[in-house]
């Protein structure tokens, strides 16, 4: 039976305007009548996370900044801490791209560097974090990095931006998480290692979770899962890598593809 269930968010969970779909808290009584945790598992900060699901912040679980932080009712479940000079370095790699932004993803906060604080920045920024700081240096800042973010408003983060951090790449994993935004976290850290680290903690297999994406950087939570679900508009790699599919996120595939879980009796 399944315990764990897991979704991405953009492009996945969220409706093409990036909201929840109708009937998500019908579906959420269903899981929680039959005993089945619901797991956000996103790029997004834990403070966004928690923005969009106000009322359930003691019953999800978060499995934030491509499972870089995970948390519980409150409570740092998992984390894993880049090497903070040289996430500071491959930081400067993008500095001179016209429309590239960066950001440094702490625990605490997200930061930017004030000259690149413009109003594009700001307005993708609030789809993601909810808490940001503007400072001079990231030199300055007293958090701990877990994630580096790369932002292209231009809209093709793989080819302007991917190619000037591979040669981080070793203690460093580059990923691209959608057209705009790549990330760089630890080498031994992504969304699959995060689950690995919850079903261990919670005593759960991988035949008792399930999991939908859509994008690359959901390919590692492919694997971590027995019932693993890409969405219709998914990449066609992670289609390949899906056992089964699901429609659109602007279909509510989500909810779909949990409702024949729960039809077909493999939920509680």
């Amino acid at each position: 039976m399944i315990k764990l269930i897991m979704s991405d968010m953009d492009g996945t969970l969220l409706d093409e305007n990036g909201q929840l779909p109708k009937g998500f808290e019908d579906m959420i009584r269903q899981l929680r009548e039959r005993g089945v945790l619901f797991a956000p598992c996103s790029g997004r900060q834990y403070y966004s996370l928690l923005e969009t699901f106000k009322g359930y912040e003691n019953e999800f679980l978060f499995l934030a900044e491509n499972g870089t932080m995970v948390q519980y009712q409150g409570k740092e479940v998992f984390s894993c801490v880049m090497r903070r000079n040289l996430g500071i370095k491959a930081l400067t790699a993008t500095k001179d791209i016209p429309g590239v932004y960066e950001v440094f993803c702490g625990k605490k906060d997200a930061y930017v560097l004030r000259p690149k604080m413009t109003e594009a920045l700001r307005a993708e920024l609030q789809k993601y974090y909810t808490r940001t700081q503007v400072v001079d240096s990231f030199e300055e800042i007293d958090d701990e990095m877990i994630k580096a973010a790369f932002f292209d408003e231009r809209g093709r983060a793989g080819e302007r931006i991917y190619p000037y951090l591979k040669k981080y790449r070793g203690p460093f994993q580059v990923a691209t998480s959608s057209d705009y935004w790549v990330d760089m976290m630890r080498f031994d850290i992504n969304k699959g290692i995060a689950i690995q680290q919850v079903q261990k903690k919670l005593h759960i297999t991988p035949m008792e979770c399930a999991a939908f994406g859509d994008y690359m950087n959901d390919a590692e939570m492919m694997s971590s899962v027995y019932y693993s679900f890409a969405m219709e508009n998914a990449h066609p790699k992670i289609k390949e890598l899906a056992r089964f599919t699901t429609a659109s996120n602007k279909e509510y595939g989500v909810l779909q593809g949990i409702q024949k879980l729960i039809d077909d009796g493999l939920c509680g």
